[in-house]
């Protein structure tokens, strides 16, 4: 076998070594489950194994559940690519409904069987340990074990939300997996899934000292006359059943057919014997496997973001360049959590400002996190102070030499932006990189400033900086492949996930991410109510509505940013209605936003929208106030579609040619649609391009030419070519 390893000693104890050869961690793939029924067999039919320990003969813990990565591939669980999508999904039943069948014949097997976990077990990892009749975990708070399908689109397939209930009780079990929460091996033995805790390095012993006793290896839900203490048609279960599709419908908007399915699952399965449960699971999982939700959450969440964390999209054929000093310019809010994370990471960082109290006050803004991490036990005092060591205050731009790289991170001013370059140049190392923290500013105009614009690029950080994991990367029209090589490995060392794009006025993420606003003012204009335009953004998946999204980022921003746009575009901004709303609101009620307390929204003490401000209807009769469920279809598409269609306008441009940075950057950066996939993945898999652009253009005639598909769009409509199929990378398949 490829994938096991059995001893049997002299007590008759089979210790079965799980090791996937290759790999860092084991997963379970199509080549482990055909090990599995092997071993099965042995362990029925080999009279010299009287009991079996499973155990990791990996490091990093016992095994991490699927692989995905091979799920998103091919979908199968036999050799080969499947011709078709009918074939796919069958691969995707067999495989799952083999693995539960073969976890069950483990647990029927007549033999008792123990494991032995000295690391994480997820998902079908935690599942294969569940059709086990004893389970230890090593005494550390680090490990996890749980069932985190449902955060990429899924349920768990091999028994998950079978056992786990039966072990647990359904209200216990239905949030863990609901949520694809973890849980601590300590937490895990007080819920009842894991039934020893000991010390590091026993776990196997603990194990074999359980099988030389008198164990039992029947499983509970095999002894006749077994219920589910709080099954459906319990008092408790009839309330979990109840508040549980409450729970899922108000946290999900409907938008995620997993947990639907999951409560199915665990509903329909606790009323009948473990075999038919099993069966009900396998068509659910199957059921959830072929939803454009999985699909598009696996390939984003999973696959793109572990290829992309991993530097997926850096430039071949430069060595990695080991990042040890960097230097940030700009203590204020962006630049102070710059230097926090890469104080974090174990980087050496010096933050400069016009002054010493300015730049220690920058420091501060790390001291208050770690002060914050400590009192709450996230790391020590010793961690802490050493993190604060590596940040060093400083007016002094000498003490940029040997620095690998500075990031600027001042006020979007270009005069500005251009004069720090000069002076942190003068004293930079020849091969060193000059990253720009702008998030609108055209890099290749600010790298006019600079004598070495090859090395200068786009290093645009989101805020706040230790919260938010993406990057975004701007190459100039003079950047090499080496300058983006650098600051690839440089976002990789901070733990962030980088995307690659070119230089265009708001780059990729602001401009893509202002249409969603936008569309909101627009709805506005025509006189639906502000309270029905909230709801519906964030019903159809957005982090918030467009209207806050606008208060959020701060109402005279806007209108700076729109006056700033016209006048480079030759237009006259008093004309626009909309500017018109912006600048009575801003200049005429001096209401700026949440910054100041007020904007569309009035705020209280805390900082949080108490209410919509009602003096909008001055401005703006409402027409609409009631929103029947095909209204809300309505406006769900005029959001999703707006953004989508200037991120298509965004490849035709070139600005970006990968679409898995495009799918990751537009959750990561601006919150679109999580169960979607992102904007690529949604016209991709929910729509696909012929019949987005019909609906597109539908739009377009009804509301206006911002609808309206781009050239590049029309053209792969007329096959239905999917972006991942045009500009998808060699090594990054579509699901």
């Amino acid at each position: 076998m490829e994938n096991f390893k059995i001893d049997v000693d002299g007590d008759g104890i089979a210790l079965i070594t799980f090791d996937v050869p290759g790999r860092s961690m084991n997963t379970i793939t199509a080549g482990v489950i055909r090990d599995l029924y092997e071993i099965v067999g042995k362990i029925k039919s080999d009279a010299a194994i009287k009991g079996v320990v499973f155990t990791s003969g990996k490091a990093s813990g016992f095994c991490a559940g699927a692989d995905l990565g091979e799920m998103n591939e091919r979908g199968v669980a036999g050799e080969g690519a499947p011709k078709s999508e009918d074939e796919k999904l069958k691969a995707q039943f067999e495989r799952g409904f083999g693995l539960n069948r073969v976890y069950r014949d483990l647990e029927t097997c007549g033999k008792p069987v123990a494991f032995a976990l000295e690391g994480l077990a997820l998902g079908g990892g935690l599942e294969f340990a569940l059709a086990g009749h004893y389970r230890v975990a090593a005494d550390n708070p680090k490990i996890k074990l749980g069932l985190p399908e449902a955060k990429v689109g899924l349920l768990p397939g091999a028994g998950g939300t079978q056992r786990l209930p039966r072990l647990i009780g359904v209200q216990n079990a239905a949030m863990m997996i609901l949520q694809g929460a973890d849980k601590s091996p300590q937490d895990a033995k007080g819920l009842g899934f894991i039934n020893e805790v000991v010390e590091a390095g026993k776990t196997v012993d603990a194990c074999k000292a359980w099988l030389k006793g008198k164990p039992n290896h029947v499983a509970p839900w095999d002894v006749k006359g077994y219920k589910v203490k709080d099954g459906p048609f319990t008092p408790g279960g009839a309330m979990a059943a109840v508040g549980g599709n409450a729970m899922v419908s108000k946290q999900t908007n409907l938008n995620y057919p997993a947990q639907r399915n999951i409560l199915s699952c665990i509903y329909e399965g606790m009323q009948v014997p473990i075999d038919a449960a099993l069966r009900i699971e396998s068509r659910y999982f199957l059921k959830t496997a072929a939803t454009p939700q999985a699909k598009g959450m696996i390939r984003t969440l999973f696959v793109s973001m572990q290829a992309l964390g991993k530097g997926g999209n850096r430039p071949e054929g430069f060595p990695e360049t080991k990042i040890k000093k960097v230097a940030v310019i700009g203590a204020g809010l962006m630049g102070a959590g710059i230097a926090y994370v890469q104080a974090k990471a174990g980087v050496e960082t010096v933050l400069i400002d016009v002054s010493m109290e300015n730049a220690e006050k920058g420091k501060d803004y790390s001291k208050k996190i770690v002060e914050k991490d400590v009192g709450r036990g996230k790391t020590t005092k010793e961690k802490g102070d050493a993190l604060l060591a590596l940040i060093k205050p400083s007016t002094d731009y000498n003490d940029i030499k040997g620095a690998d790289l500075v990031i600027e991170a001042v006020f979007e001013n270009p005069a500005l932006k251009a004069e720090i370059t000069k002076k942190a140049e003068a004293v930079l190392g020849e091969n060193a990189v000059f990253g720009s923290n702008t998030s609108t500013l055209p890099i290749t105009g600010l790298a006019e400033a600079s004598v070495r614009p090859k090395n200068f690029i786009g290093i645009h950080f989101f805020s706040p900086v230790e919260r938010m994991g993406l990057v975004e990367l701007i190459r100039g029209k003079d950047t090499t492949d080496e300058t983006v090589a650098k600051a690839i490995d440089y976002v990789l060392k901070i733990k962030k996930t980088p995307i690659i794009v070119n230089d265009f006025r708001g780059f990729y993420t602001s401009r893509c991410f202002g249409t969603y606003p936008a569309e909101g003012v627009e709805m506005l204009m025509e006189g639906i109510a502000p309270a029905i335009i909230e709801n519906v953004g964030r019903q159809c998946g957005m982090p918030m509505g467009p209207l806050e999204v606008s208060d959020s980022v701060g109402l005279d921003t806007a209108l700076k940013i729109g006056k700033t746009n016209a006048e480079l575009s030759q237009q006259d901004y008093k004309k626009d209605p909309r500017a018109n709303l912006l600048s009575w609101i801003v200049e005429e009620k001096g209401r700026v936003g949440r910054k100041g307390g007020k904007g569309y929204y009035e705020y209280g003490e805390d900082g949080k929208p108490t209410r919509i401000w009602p003096g909008i209807s001055e401005k703006i009769a409402v027409k609409v106030d009631e929103c029947p469920p095909e209204l809300k279809q309505e406006l769900t598409k005029r959001f999703l579609f707006r953004q989508c269609i200037e991120v298509a306008r965004c490849f035709e441009e070139g600005v970006i040619t990968d679409p898995r940075d495009a799918d990751v950057g537009s959750i990561l950066a601006w919150g679109f649609a999580p169960y979607s996939g992102g904007c690529i993945s949604y016209m991709d898999l929910f729509w696909g391009t012929t019949k987005f652009v019909e609906e597109a253009d539908r739009l377009a005639k009804q509301y206006g030419p911002r609808f309206e598909p781009p050239k590049l769009l029309r053209e792969m409509a007329k096959t239905n070519q999917s972006f991942y199929e045009r500009f998808g990378k060699k090594d990054a398949k579509a699901a």
